[in-house]
């Protein structure tokens, strides 16, 4: 298996390798896990998060622009939560949305609205 990609400016290259036996017993632990899912009960509700908020600003923003580019999205970020840290957690679900495409580029990643 190989996984290639970028964590923040970082390229990463990465193989990993496994035995037969191994293989047969990451499916084992895949096949129990639905199992022990099923175990937890779900509760009546989720409760609403207090960032909610502003991860739909957030959407909202790059949805507006259709695309920016990382520094000028953290900057805008920043500006709409008031903090360097809380910004950069909404990029950083930006960048894991399903509703979001982020292309590498020479100086900096390009965030694109898919929706």
């Amino acid at each position: 298996m190989r996984i290639r990609g970028h964590i923040g400016d970082w390229p990463v290259d990465l193989s990993i390798e496994l035995e037969p036996h191994e293989w047969a017993q990451l499916g084992r632990q895949l096949q129990e896990a639905p199992a022990v899912a099923q175990a937890v009960p779900a509760t009546a509700a989720a409760p609403v998060r207090q960032d909610d908020g502003q991860w739909s600003a957030a959407c909202a923003l790059l949805r507006q622009a259709g695309q920016l580019s990382g520094p000028e999205l953290l900057e805008r970020l920043e500006g709409l939560t008031g903090s360097v840290a809380a910004g950069k957690r909404l990029l950083v679900r930006l960048r894991h949305s399903s509703e979001v495409k982020v292309d590498s580029t020479a100086h900096a990643p390009l965030y694109r609205w898919v929706g």
